[in-house]
């Protein structure tokens, strides 16, 4: 079977857009030649000690389009975007879509932000509270988990080398995160505890989604069963054919 070009649908492509334009214009040429330092970090970045005490409240929303100065950082974070977003986009529709991907991210970085609070104040370790987060992974985690449960029998190359159906692709990324996560805590320089947090927020997502989409359905038939009326017509004796019902 000849593998086919995924889509690049309107939402996915403006997110895409979006990502690399800041990452050129405000990370490598702003941050990297003019400023040279990390205040585009810092400010847009997620630093939970600002959110927390300084009430940077933009911060889990921004984050996700600010990327570190490496290409493969945004340039891995845009093809699952692309790869599976569009394919999500063309199920669900843009306006759902959108709201799916900004609920990953920022969940994510909820999840993220209590977790390293509560970590920082057990082990009287303030660095995690102080190192700011960037990229859009938790929302990229949160399109996989997603994609497994949505298409979860699809064969799709892990290490674009080895076939293996998407739900146990999602299963075995989720894993390494959270071994990576418990081997080496937040010096591993990269923010696995976002990933998983965004992998629990695409989850907690589409259960209440699910779980609301199912409420709905039964009222809606609750409501239909308490209009159904049965009507007898017995007005005329000689119809032999016997009482008429009808709804």
């Amino acid at each position: 079977m000849q593998p086919t070009v995924a889509p690049f649908t309107k939402t996915v492509k403006a997110l895409v857009i979006a990502n690399v334009a800041i990452w050129v214009l405000g990370i490598l040429i702003l941050q990297g030649i003019f400023l040279k330092n990390t205040v585009l970090f810092q400010t847009f970045g997620l630093v939970p000690d600002r959110f927390l005490f300084s009430f940077w409240i933009w911060q889990p929303f921004t984050y996700m389009f600010v990327h570190s100065a490496n290409v493969f950082h945004v340039l891995f974070n845009m093809l699952i975007l692309w790869w599976f977003g569009s394919e999500l986009e063309m199920k669900w529709g843009s306006k759902f879509f959108l709201s799916y991907y900004m609920i990953c991210g920022v969940g994510a970085a909820a999840i993220y932000i209590v977790c390293v609070f509560i970590y920082s104040f057990i082990t009287g370790d303030p660095v995690p509270l102080m190192a700011p987060v960037v990229g859009a992974s938790g929302a990229a985690y949160g399109l996989l988990l997603a994609y497994g449960i949505l298409f979860g029998e699809r064969v799709i190359y892990f290490m674009m080398m080895f076939p293996m159906k998407a739900k146990y692709f999602v299963l075995i990324i989720g894993i390494v995160e959270l071994v990576t996560l418990l081997d080496s805590g937040f010096s591993s320089g990269v923010a696995n505890l976002a990933h998983l947090g965004g992998l629990v927020a695409g989850f907690l997502a589409l259960k209440y989604w699910t779980d609301w989409r199912v409420k709905g359905l039964k009222k809606t038939i609750s409501d239909q069963k308490r209009k159904l009326r049965l009507v007898v017509d017995n007005e005329r004796d000689q119809d032999k054919s016997g009482p008429k019902y009808w709804n």
